[in-house]
């Protein structure tokens, strides 16, 4: 019961922002083709094992959304930086973060 809810939550609070703001910033960027369908590949591919993950240690799910939410925790940490697919989107996070600090 708990493991769902910590998954649940999870969910609303980090999964569901991250592909909205993924696709804005995707759009904004006008990145190409390439990108778009290796950060999608990446968002298929991490997202479950978050997804699980969150639901077996409810404590680093609920840590998490909070870091993410309040801005401690970069999302980009959540992607594995060894996946060639989730480079491409961890370095777009990155590029966006700063884009964010600096305006």
């Amino acid at each position: 019961m708990i493991a769902d809810i910590a998954a649940w939550m999870f969910t609303l609070f980090v999964v569901d922002p991250l592909h909205a703001e993924m696709r804005q910033h995707l759009e904004r960027a006008n990145a190409p083709v390439e990108i778009v369908q290796q950060s999608r590949q990446c968002l298929e591919s991490d997202v479950p094992r978050l997804i699980d993950k969150a639901g077996d240690e409810p404590g680093w799910a609920i840590a998490t959304a909070i870091g993410i939410s309040t801005g401690w925790t970069s999302p980009e940490t959540l992607f594995d930086g060894a996946d060639p697919a989730c480079s491409a989107l961890r370095g777009l996070i990155a590029t966006e973060n700063a884009r964010e600090m600096e305006g």
